[in-house]
């Protein structure tokens, strides 16, 4: 599948039905930064499109705004990668932003789980999953909201 990757400026959100982010740390560091991303985004969820993120994932919804500027988290259920997640694996003090607090910051109704249980959350067509645990039902909800 790597030799078929193909570069987020190249996609047309109209071609596709959803778009997902999965976990990792990556994402805090460009995906979060990437305006490409973010207009992406953006057009999926105007569309009334399913958007979802995992674990890291929802790292992308840093800078994304809402038709009224405010940023699109704002108001909404959301869940990420735990500030209690972060610090079992050791790397608080070295992400450039812990997901829970952003998401908070962002105006996101924060929910979590206990650490490292499967816990998503949906709110409209927005779909977060809190750890890499989460993952399996976090697509499932995508794929739902695609029924």
């Amino acid at each position: 599948m790597v030799n078929n990757t193909v570069k987020l400026s190249d996609i047309n959100a109209y071609e596709y039905d959803a778009i997902f982010y999965p976990g990792g740390h990556g994402p805090l560091w460009d995906l979060a930064e990437d305006p490409t991303s973010r207009q992406l985004i953006e057009t999926f969820y105007y569309q009334g499109k399913p958007v979802g993120a995992v674990c890291h994932g929802p790292a992308v919804f840093r800078h994304t705004r809402s038709d009224r500027d405010e940023p699109l988290v704002k108001g909404k259920r959301v869940t990420g990668f735990t500030n209690g997640e972060e610090a079992a694996v050791g790397l608080t003090e070295v992400v450039p932003f812990l997901v829970e607090d952003m998401l908070k910051e962002n105006g996101g109704m924060y929910e979590k789980a206990d650490d490292f249980t499967s816990f998503v959350v949906t709110d409209g067509n927005l779909v977060t999953g809190q750890n890499p645990v989460s993952s399996e039902a976090c697509v499932n909800a995508v794929l739902a909201l695609l029924k």
